[in-house]
């Protein structure tokens, strides 16, 4: 467990935090001092993170946080104040991610809306609430995590439109808020070994392969990305995404590695 302190003080709310991405941000969070607000959907699954945080000794609350509804935001964002006095990081986490069908043609709006209405109206509302409160605290910061999807093609029509929407969210809130004071970045990470992924270890053995850096990144490679974007040690960073992949975007080694390719000819 990391020895730095950059959070003494902060209060943090995380979206999205039950397992996985979130889960390790608030330790790691947690871990530096912060006071984190673990919120979810799944309000049992928030309190088990919280609790084995605050078993560790880390300061730690739960509350359930539905993103598509702008009561739940709103009372979340309440309860984070009322209880640590301020709210100084949001990390907007929460997502929603619905297979394709196997035609574009046969794709539904219900799929399509909910998808954009959690995973990119969600953080809108998020930040909505959030925002007066992080200006108040003078080093106020929000950390969207987006993906690589919004880069660029990796299939999930509506989830990657919401990907690519959060970052242009991304850019244009950090336009308008930077005069208050307050920071807003992204981390986009690439195929990240969570629970979303249980029973599927084949799979990820095939994807690892692809990957320049020769495995597939762990909740905790995006959460120390999410920390030190949240951190003064980013106190001149604002507007920009940081991707977070294994050097798969910047490598397309399912081509590079083609057979044949590479070879020395002489």
């Amino acid at each position: 467990m990391t020895a730095i302190k950059r959070f003494d003080g902060y209060g943090v709310l995380i979206t999205g935090a039950a397992r996985g991405i979130g889960a390790a941000t608030a330790r790691r969070l947690a871990a530096e001092g912060a006071a984190v607000l673990v919120t979810d959907i799944d309000a049992g699954a928030a309190e088990r993170t919280a609790g084995a945080l605050r078993d560790d000794g880390l300061l730690a609350r739960a509350c359930r946080c539905d993103v598509a509804d702008r009561e739940s935001v709103e009372a979340a964002v309440a309860r984070a104040v009322d209880a640590f006095g301020t709210l100084d990081v949001l990390v907007s986490n929460a997502y929603s991610c619905h297979p394709d069908t196997p035609l574009f043609e046969e794709g539904t709006d219900e799929v399509w809306a909910r998808d954009l209405d959690v995973t990119l109206t969600g953080a809108y509302r998020c930040c909505r609430a959030a925002l007066p409160h992080l200006a108040a605290s003078g080093r106020g910061a929000v950390v969207c995590v987006g993906s690589v999807n919004g880069l660029q093609d990796f299939g999930n029509h509506a989830y990657s439109a919401a990907k690519a929407g959060l970052g242009s969210l991304t850019r244009t809130l950090a336009g308008h808020a930077a005069g208050r004071g307050v920071r807003v970045n992204l981390v986009a990470p690439g195929t990240v070994r969570t629970p979303a992924w249980r029973g599927r270890d084949d799979d990820l053995e095939e994807i690892r392969r692809l990957y320049p850096l020769g495995r597939v990144g762990e909740p905790e490679d995006v959460a120390a990305a999410v920390a030190f974007l949240a951190s003064r040690d980013a106190s001149w960073i604002t507007g920009t995404t940081v991707v977070v992949d294994g050097g798969i975007t910047a490598v397309s080694t399912g081509f590079t590695r083609r057979p044949g390719r590479g070879e020395r000819r002489t």
